[in-house]
């Protein structure tokens, strides 16, 4: 050290143990606020960096999936969406759970995936799985511009659809759908450390789930034709955000102010829950990955 300099001048950053079993750093995550830049930059230009198609891959998979729904559940199967139409019927719930599957799959494998960056450098772990929700935030957003081009198209052939004005609240329904896949997404990550196999579950988990969630189907539908199982989705609180978007979007279906009370309480129950199992896995998951 130069004697000309002050030793009593503190530390600009000061890395030290945590203590607290509950921590969300917001103060360190914002000094480390390039490094998320960087990360979701990193998330968005890699994943089809050496592909064909490249970014059109966002927009092929909710297309195709929608027709396949349509064709399946909707011309065979007989599931009436009422006055909507219904390929844009499950567009509309396949853009929005699109954004939840790609967050829990995308940060249920923090720790596995990112085990040499974290052994090597210091920074607020966090970063790693909010970096995977924010890039797919912009993903969505080019998938929800697909569904307005749709929108407008049946829109003007004569679709009986129409905005709800709950829609200006759309943008806090997605937010609740990130921030309980990140929940659920910590939660897995920590888990996966110990039990490799446990990630092998995700795919078919997530695609049970999409099931039980009300993507291609209305909710009603369920408490009409299977009483004894409705349960299984008035239980799950991704049904609930789906059914609510629709409603905004389409002014299909049925908003229920006790079901979003239910999804916003057990959202936060999820998402403290994974955060603290998330602390606690980063103190010493290096050795157990």
């Amino acid at each position: 050290m130069n004697k000309s300099e002050d030793v009593s001048t503190p530390w600009l950053f000061e890395i030290t143990p945590k203590n607290k079993f509950f921590s969300l750093n917001l103060k360190e995550v914002w000094q480390y606020r390039d490094l998320l830049v960087l990360f979701v930059k990193r998330d968005i230009v890699t994943v089809y960096k050496q592909t064909v198609l490249g970014p059109l891959w966002y927009l092929i998979q909710p297309l195709f999936t929608s027709v396949t729904f349509t064709i399946i559940f909707n011309s065979v199967a007989g599931i009436d969406t009422g006055s909507v139409p219904p390929f844009l019927f499950n567009l509309a719930g396949v853009t929005v759970w699109n954004y939840f599957t790609a967050c829990l799959t995308g940060t249920s494998d923090t720790f596995r995936a990112n085990a040499g960056i974290f052994g090597k450098v210091y920074f607020p772990r966090i970063i790693t799985p909010l970096s995977i929700v924010i890039s797919n935030l912009i993903k969505f957003g080019i998938q929800f511009l697909i569904f307005i081009v749709f929108y407008v198209y049946y829109y003007f052939q004569g679709a009986l659809i129409s905005l709800n004005v709950t829609a200006i609240f759309f943008p806090v329904i997605i937010a609740l759908m990130g921030i309980l896949g990140l929940g659920l997404g910590m939660f897995i990550s920590s888990l996966v450390t110990k039990y490799r196999d446990f990630s092998n579950l995700i795919g078919f988990g997530v695609q049970l789930l999409m099931y039980l969630s009300a993507v291609i189907y209305p909710m009603a539908l369920i408490k009409d034709k299977l009483p004894n199982y409705g349960w299984l989705v008035q239980y799950n609180p991704l049904a609930y955000i789906i059914e609510t978007s629709r409603y905004m979007l389409l002014s299909v279906g049925d908003i229920s102010f006790y079901g979003l009370l239910y999804t916003f309480i057990v959202t936060g129950i999820i998402f403290f829950a994974g955060l603290l199992v998330f602390n606690k896995t980063e103190k010493s998951f290096i050795d157990t990955v």
